[in-house]
């Protein structure tokens, strides 16, 4: 049986930088699903240049969804330390001539001069460096985004096929009620018209009233007979469920044969001519509903 992957997950992962002070490069991939294959991206300046490659990267394995991917260089805390006077009278020079232009500006607190100062002195990495360790630690979030995408791929399958066999059920009583409807209905339609005759006074050919009786009684069971959607509703399960075991890229196709489905169950019900099968045509059009929802997700 052949993968199916959702297109809605989450991964993450971190790889070091091969610098001086430890810095590490965070990616955080967030996917739902998509027509086709939209990918954003949230990377800091320093990893501008590296987007092409991460791209690149990311939809060798992805086929559709709309994808977010977030980068962030993070700086230990270990590393941090609290600036030094050099560090903080530029920036205090500069708050007070601001200040001195713009007094209702807000001074600056005590944690927001620390980052500011400290940022002047926190370690750097080349570029290089930082692009090696953005797609070795992109490459890992893309394994733990896959892996998340093909245990709810597996959960939406086992959906399916549930469904798949309830479709089978309710067609399995549409064609157990629909000839004795037929029947009931035809016995009726008999009736009625043998008493519209008996209104207008009986015919002068019994012969030719009886067979025109017989025709419209068989255009009736022909227009009420539901055993050709019945058929085709079958043949388009069997197909999905082929789908559904093949795997792969198979949300396209799935949701065409959801069409296909909901235009059988759409034409049984226009047919139906007594409540029991109404009321399984209803029951079918909820659960084609049902799986449209979820095939909706599919990659």
């Amino acid at each position: 049986m052949g993968a199916i992957y959702s297109m809605t997950g989450y991964g993450e992962a971190a790889a070091a930088v091969e610098a001086p002070g430890a810095l590490s490069v965070h990616v955080d991939l967030r996917s739902v699903n998509g027509r086709f294959l939209d990918i954003s991206f949230r990377l800091p300046d320093e990893l501008r240049a590296a987007e092409a490659a991460l791209r690149s990267l990311l939809a060798r394995e992805l086929r559709r969804g709309k994808l977010e991917c977030r980068v962030n260089v993070e700086v230990p805390a270990a590393t941090l330390q609290l600036p030094g006077t050099d560090a903080l009278r530029p920036l205090l020079e500069a708050q007070a001539e601001l200040l001195r232009h713009f007094p209702q500006l807000q001074p600056l607190t005590v944690a927001e001069a620390w980052r500011l100062g400290g940022a002047q002195a926190a370690p750097r990495a080349g570029a290089d460096s930082l692009a090696a360790a953005a797609s070795m630690a992109a490459a890992a979030a893309l394994r733990a985004l896959q892996a998340a995408r093909q245990a709810e791929g597996e959960r939406l399958h086992a959906f399916l096929l549930e469904r798949c066999t309830r479709l089978r059920e309710l067609a399995q009583q549409a064609g157990r009620v629909a000839p004795q409807a037929v029947a009931r209905m035809q016995e009726r339609f008999v009736a009625r018209f043998r008493e519209a005759l008996d209104l207008l006074g009986g015919s002068a050919d019994a012969q030719a009233s009886h067979e025109r009786l017989l025709q419209e009684a068989a255009t009736f069971a022909l227009r009420v007979d539901v055993a050709e959607e019945i058929g085709r509703l079958g043949s388009h399960l069997d197909a999905m469920e082929a789908v559904l075991e093949g795997g792969g890229e198979a949300g396209k196709r799935l949701d065409f044969l959801i069409q296909e489905l909901h235009r059988e169950a759409n034409t049984l019900g226009s047919k139906s001519a007594v409540l029991e099968l109404s009321e399984i045509a209803v029951d079918m059009k909820v659960c084609i509903e049902q799986m449209r929802e979820q095939v909706q997700n599919l990659e």
